[in-house]
């Protein structure tokens, strides 16, 4: 049997101080893919010690959807795409980290499955670009979670990040526009 290290490759950021990008170790047969998502001896290595997966969130939304720029400042986030094709963007929001205002653009599906680990202070941004597709997000931090009236949003298509997305007129919610 596989060591747990074999589960996954796991490369730091070259953009965003504090990113994670792991890709895991898919096998594949006859009846089609296994890989593990998440292992939290793996995991445990990324975020602070008194820091803990929390809860889980899933995100069912169609072609064209674009959520986000979003975050706070003690959440960790694992995100990454369960079905479906997705224009993954982490946007460093930290006016005190070397990358501020730096961004890195992901493409998640079902080829690379891989997960990105966004730290607090980075925004979270992504567009479906395949028919459809079910988005999930891990979430660690102390504390209670900070909803969305306690957040950092930021307009999809602000300048100052410079963000080259795929398409011009994305469908959006009214937090977003």
């Amino acid at each position: 049997m596989a060591s747990v290290a074999e589960d996954f490759k796991i490369e730091k950021s070259k953009t965003i101080e504090g990113v994670y990008i792991f890709k895991p170790t898919v096998h594949a047969d006859l009846r089609g893919t296994l890989y593990t998502s998440f292992y939290n001896d793996i995991f445990r290595e990324f975020i602070p010690a008194d820091i803990h997966f929390k809860h889980d969130k899933f995100s069912l939304s169609k072609k064209h959807v674009l959520r986000g720029i979003h975050g706070d400042h003690k959440s960790w986030k694992l995100v990454t795409a369960v079905y479906g094709e997705i224009f993954q963007v982490a946007v460093d929001c930290r006016p005190k980290s070397p990358t501020y205002l730096k961004h890195e653009v992901f493409k998640i599906n079902s080829e690379n499955q891989q997960s990105i680990l966004l730290p607090p202070g980075v925004g979270n941004s992504f567009l479906v670009l395949s028919e459809s597709a079910v988005y999930h997000y891990k979430l660690a931090y102390d504390g209670e979670y900070i909803d969305a009236d306690q957040q950092f949003s930021y307009k999809w298509n602000d300048d100052k990040f410079n963000i080259n997305w795929p398409i011009t007129n994305p469908i959006l919610s009214n937090r977003d526009k």
